[in-house]
C-alpha cells in the first residue's frame, strides 16, 4: 500500500466491514446487525439496493441509533445522495462510480469506499476522494454471483500493491482464510453471507475478528 495519508487512518477498528443482505439473513436485519455489533463489529454498510430509495433511508435511520451506541459507523452501499439523506457516516460506491462527486457532496469527514475487481481499476483511485477499496471476489461466493471469477491471492496482492489506499478483501471469507488474505496484502476484510446466514452472528463476528487481529498482529 502506497500513498496512504493520515486521513486514511480513520478506518474503523477492527477493519471488518459487515455488508448487509436481508434476503440472506436468518433473522430480521436489525437483529443481525445488533448481534454483529455485540460480537465486536464496528463498521456496517447497508447494501439493500432492491429497496426504493426512501425505504433504504428509513432502514438506515432505524439502524443508526444501535450503530452509534456501539461506537460503530454506518455506510450506504450505493449513492452518496442516499448516504446524505440518511445522515450516514459515508458511502460505498460501485466500481467505476464518480468518487470525486461523492467527496464533493459528502465532505472530507465522511468515509468513501469503492469496489474494484481488477488491478486496472486501481489507477482511477484518488486518495483525496477514496478512503478504502473493496477488492473481490477474493474466493468463490454464493452471495454475489455474476461478479466475475475469484481474484484469488495473486489478484489481491496485485491490487493491494498498486492501490494508494487500504484494500479490504471480500468474497468467500471465513476464519481459516483471513490470514491468507492479510499475507496477500489486504488491510482488512468485508463479510456478507457468512454473517447474514449464521445461526449466531455475534459468534461468527467474534471468530472473524479474532482471526483478523491475530493475522494483523503477526503479519500472517
Amino acid at each position: 500500500m502506497t500513498g496512504t495519508t493520515l486521513r486514511h487512518l480513520r478506518l474503523p477498528d477492527p477493519p471488518l466491514l459487515l455488508v448487509t443482505d436481508r434476503r440472506q439473513a436468518r433473522r430480521t436485519l436489525p437483529e443481525v446487525v445488533t448481534a454483529a455489533l455485540a460480537g465486536g463489529c464496528r463498521w456496517v454498510s447497508l447494501r439493500e439496493k432492491d429497496l426504493p430509495d426512501d425505504e433504504q433511508v428509513l432502514l438506515a435511520r432505524r439502524l443508526l441509533p444501535k450503530i452509534r451506541a456501539a461506537g460503530a459507523r454506518l455506510l450506504i452501499h450505493g449513492e452518496a445522495a442516499l448516504a446524505e439523506l440518511a445522515a450516514a457516516d459515508g458511502v460505498h460506491l460501485r466500481a467505476g462510480a464518480d468518487a470525486a462527486a461523492a467527496r464533493a457532496r459528502l465532505g472530507r469527514h465522511k468515509l468513501i469506499g469503492i469496489s474494484i475487481h481488477t488491478v486496472g481499476e486501481v489507477a482511477a483511485i484518488a486518495p483525496a476522494n477514496v478512503d478504502y477499496a473493496l477488492a473481490g471476489p477474493a474466493f468463490e461466493t454464493p452471495s454475489k454471483p455474476g461478479y466475475g471469477p475469484e481474484i484469488g491471492r495473486k489478484g489481491l496482492t496485485e491490487i493491494a500493491s498498486a492501490a494508494p489506499v487500504p484494500v479490504l478483501a471480500i468474497g468467500g471469507i471465513n476464519t481459516l482464510r483471513v490470514a491468507e488474505l492479510i499475507i496477500a496484502g489486504a488491510s482488512g476484510i468485508a463479510v456478507m453471507g457468512g454473517v447474514m446466514r449464521a445461526a449466531d452472528p455475534a459468534q461468527e463476528v467474534r471468530g472473524l475478528i479474532a482471526a483478523l487481529k491475530g493475522a494483523l498482529r503477526t503479519g500472517a
